[in-house]
């Protein structure tokens, strides 16, 4: 009895075929894509919100709060953890509660702080604010590097 075989040669045609059209076809492709990229803004017109909460370290490590409070050193954060714990404090009895004096969960933001400080400054005075920052019950701390230059 005989054995039925298939054969391949025709498969091989087509694959032949296929490997052509596939050739051709891939150099059509787009190869980049075309986007925009924002424009810088204007920092001279923006001007910041009023519950934003900034801790600057400058580089004499002296620290100021929304540049209004200064600081004399980052060995005596207390005034700003005391500072901080009483701005908290305000925001949660004027803005956000609801009826039944509940804060919604949402409105985190009344507790968020940013940290900007300099690219020469020690990761240790850093993590000294934030831990005072922290102490003070802020809910979000986001550091921010300012002078990239430096």
């Amino acid at each position: 009895m005989n054995r039925p075989d298939i054969n391949v040669t025709p498969l091989i045609d087509v694959l032949l075929v296929l490997l052509i059209i596939f050739m051709v076809v891939s150099p059509l492709k787009p190869s980049q894509i075309e986007s925009k990229l924002p424009q810088e803004p204007d920092v001279r017109k923006s001007v910041p919100n009023a519950w934003t909460l900034v801790v600057t370290i400058g580089q004499d490590e002296a620290v100021s709060l929304n540049n209004d409070r200064k600081y004399k050193s980052l060995q005596s954060l207390t005034g700003l953890t005391e500072d901080l714990k009483k701005v908290f404090e305000k925001r949660k009895k004027d803005a956000f509660a609801d009826s039944r004096g509940q804060i919604e969960p949402e409105f985190a933001v009344w507790r968020t702080v940013f940290i900007k400080a300099p690219k020469s400054m020690s990761y240790g005075n850093v993590m000294t604010v934030i831990d005072a920052v922290k102490l003070a019950g802020a809910e979000l701390v986001i550091p921010q590097i300012d002078g990239l230059e430096n």
